[in-house]
């Protein structure tokens, strides 16, 4: 792109005597005056839907400028950068699959290391584990919880029996025993002897077995101990938190 210069001082001709030769304004003056203003012109941006070539420039306009200035790259790389920034303040924690240090890859923050080895919860004002920010705690080491199981070793128990029924050659059919219906409450040792139940026929008879059945039950835990046993389903990725 250039600019027109002219070449013919044709106001100094004005002052010149009548006759100098140099008062004269020639064609060839003219000509080249055309040939400068043709070029300069043809070399121009046009005022409507200019198309530039080469490497164009423009005054920066300030951050945050809202009007129909044209934006420079210096303006749109420092909005962007401001942006980027916005969406990643201080305090802020970045997480990728990538070993990239943030500040290299956004250009911008001082990031460190964070959270190694462990997993992120949610601020719980209602817990002290969990109610502020950064604090640690758990392990990965599993442990048997100290805690006691009562067994009962009692279930001691007699069992009542009923002899045939003389007469009919039956089990002694749907009698309650209590108190009054034996004649003795002796246990029953598996001898002959018996003890006749009261008001009835045929010699129908009714005893009692040996004490029996004392027993316990065992009770067993089940699951892991050790190292890295406590973990959570888990992934592993980069985090980092911006400090500046």
């Amino acid at each position: 792109m250039s600019n027109y210069v002219q070449s013919t001082n044709f106001a100094t001709k004005d002052n010149l005597s009548s006759g100098d030769p140099l008062k004269i304004v020639k064609g060839t003056e003219i000509n080249t005056e055309f040939a400068n203003i043709a070029i300069a012109v043809a070399t121009k941006a046009d005022l409507a839907s200019p198309t530039f070539t080469g490497t164009p420039a423009a005054p920066t306009a300030s951050a945050g400028n809202n009007s129909t200035q044209i934006s420079t790259t210096a303006y749109v790389d420092a909005a962007v950068a401001a942006a980027k920034a916005a969406l990643f303040p201080v305090g802020s924690i970045y997480t990728a699959v990538v070993s990239t240090n943030p500040g290299t890859l956004l250009g911008f923050g001082t990031w460190t290391a964070f959270g190694a080895g462990r997993v992120m919860v949610g601020f719980d004002s209602g817990n002290a584990l969990f109610d502020t920010a950064e604090e640690t705690g758990g392990s990965a080491d599993a442990i048997t919880v100290s805690h006691t199981h009562t067994t009962d070793s009692q279930g001691n128990h007699t069992h009542y029996v009923a002899a045939n029924d003389g007469n009919t050659g039956k089990a002694f059919p749907n009698t309650t025993v209590t108190s009054s219906n034996y004649v003795s409450s002796n246990a029953w040792d598996g001898s002959s002897e018996s003890y006749v139940l009261d008001g009835t026929s045929g010699g129908a008879s009714i005893g009692l077995t040996n004490t029996a059945g004392a027993h316990t039950h065992t009770i067993s835990t089940t699951g892991s101990s050790g190292t890295n046993a406590n973990y959570q389903p888990y992934i592993t990725v980069y985090m980092w938190k911006r400090t500046a």
